[in-house]
């Protein structure tokens, strides 16, 4: 391990001192150490340079320098020990300086969205990675593809193919950072009056969409959802492309009927897209998936998978399928956007998708989940027995409704200070009706192994 003091000689700090004014160097260096300590700038028990370093870097005397840390130590902005490197002391930081609140880290969580962030395949990936590393040519360390790395097409193409009945060609498969620039890279090439494509969007469904469209410079427009998804007899008829959730509704958890599957493949076969977000399809747990809808119209119908729900949203890594005429158009978006995604990341992935890795821990983290689910609905089913739970069995989250007159953000607000995250319906509806009737969405990805019981316990003392 290297030794702090040692490791310290090498810190730079960006600090000016100004010749021309009559005040001191020593008390100008003085004052602006002070300054990025009180601001956080230079973090509490963060190494400071040597006074040797700081003097060259700055064209001053060591002298000036010790001085000013003895002065520092004496006001308690740094410490100094023996043999030991001079360290930030703990100061508070001046008020309406800090860069962000530390995020909130509740007690119970049952915030959907998140997969198992600790059931990542941490030694697997590291494998990856190593092996991404050693056997890239020294091409892959030049510009990126923008439609991303021809092996990681190929290993996805295969993937989505077995697994999902998907008409996936890698020339026609672009690499990109998730859903939303997914859905930002196709707001860009969708054709439209005066350049401005109208997308229909699931109401309720995952939040931002609407933001990534309209700042992509796109309309949208709302189209709700029952027990049978997306009501396709309500898609309008001016839209150019609807974004749906056909194998999992999020977040009311239906399932796209036959015939509603058959009305939108007609639908986008008049000259029209459907975007199909198939982000959780991996975990059914009451009985096979179905194929995905694109294998029913491949020419029209945009495919769109991530790595967010099956490994980690930290990751920023999916793909898009797409007709033939959207390729090079999306492609150039992507170019346009940011060149292209990060490529050893890319190579990582298509080896561990080819070597087996990826399916292995597909089958051992869909067990997990199955697991808190039946746990969760166990624990509801005893707790609040009047209250109803819909949504098929798969995913990472479904939806309560509770018995009675509830407030469903109230209800969320409430839970908070009790340590419990939770999320109102509300979260996911656009428009200007906004009432969550009650129901409120649970995840049951990210929760700890052994408090879904003193968790759904506390939710029902709040009902």
């Amino acid at each position: 391990m290297t030794d702090p003091g040692t490791r310290s000689s090498a810190a730079e700090l960006l600090i000016r001192l100004d010749r021309d004014v009559a005040t001191p160097l020593r008390v100008q260096l003085e004052q602006a150490l002070r300054d990025q300590i009180r601001a956080g700038v230079l973090a509490a028990d963060a190494p400071m340079p040597s006074s040797r370093v700081l003097a060259a870097d700055l064209g001053v005397s060591r002298r000036l320098v010790v001085e000013a840390y003895e002065q520092l130590v004496a006001e308690g902005y740094l410490t100094s020990a023996e043999r030991s490197a001079t360290r930030v002391g703990s100061v508070a930081p001046t008020a309406g300086t800090a860069v962000g609140d530390e995020p909130w880290i509740p007690r119970y969580d049952l915030r959907p969205g998140l997969p198992a962030l600790s059931e990542f395949p941490r030694a697997a990936w590291l494998r990856a990675l190593s092996h991404a590393l050693r056997q890239a040519p020294d091409s892959a360390f030049a510009r990126p593809e923008p439609r991303g790395s021809a092996v990681l097409r190929h290993a996805v193409a295969d993937y989505l193919r077995r697994t999902r009945a998907v008409v996936a060609h890698p020339d026609r498969i672009v690499i990109c950072n998730g859903f939303t620039q997914a859905l930002s890279l196709l707001t860009h090439a969708l054709p439209g009056p005066g350049g401005r494509p109208v997308i229909a969007l699931e109401n309720p469904g995952t939040p931002g969409r609407d933001r990534t469209i309209t700042l992509a410079g796109g309309n949208w427009m709302p189209v709700p959802v029952d027990s049978e998804g997306i009501r396709t007899d309500q898609i309008p008829g001016d839209a150019h492309a609807a974004v749906v959730t056909p194998a999992h509704q999020f977040p009311l958890g239906a399932v796209l009927s036959p015939h509603r599957r058959a009305a939108l493949r007609d639908w986008a076969r008049d000259g029209r897209l459907v975007v199909e977000d198939d982000y959780d399809a991996e975990f059914r747990y009451d009985r096979q998936p179905l194929g995905a809808v694109q294998g029913l119209a491949p020419e029209h119908v945009a495919y769109v998978g991530t790595m967010s729900k099956t490994l980690s949203p930290a990751l920023r890594l999916g793909w898009l399928v797409l007709p033939c005429a959207l390729v090079e158009p999306v492609a150039r978006a992507k170019r346009a956007q940011d060149v292209g995604s990060p490529v050893l990341d890319q190579l990582a992935l298509a080896h561990f998708m080819d070597s087996g890795a990826y399916e292995r821990h597909l089958r051992r983290i869909r067990k997990h989940y199955h697991r808190n689910r039946d746990e969760l609905v166990a624990a509801l089913q005893r707790h609040l027995p009047d209250a109803r739970v819909t949504g098929i069995a798969a995913g990472i989250h479904l939806v309560l409704r509770p018995s009675g007159d509830v407030d469903a953000d109230r209800l969320v607000a409430a839970a908070a200070e009790r340590g419990l995250a939770l999320t109102s319906l509300t979260r996911y509806l656009l428009g200007d009706d906004r009432d969550a009737g009650g129901r409120v969405v649970l995840g049951y990805g990210n929760i700890r192994s052994g408090t879904i019981e003193p968790a759904v316990r506390t939710l029902a003392e709040l009902v």
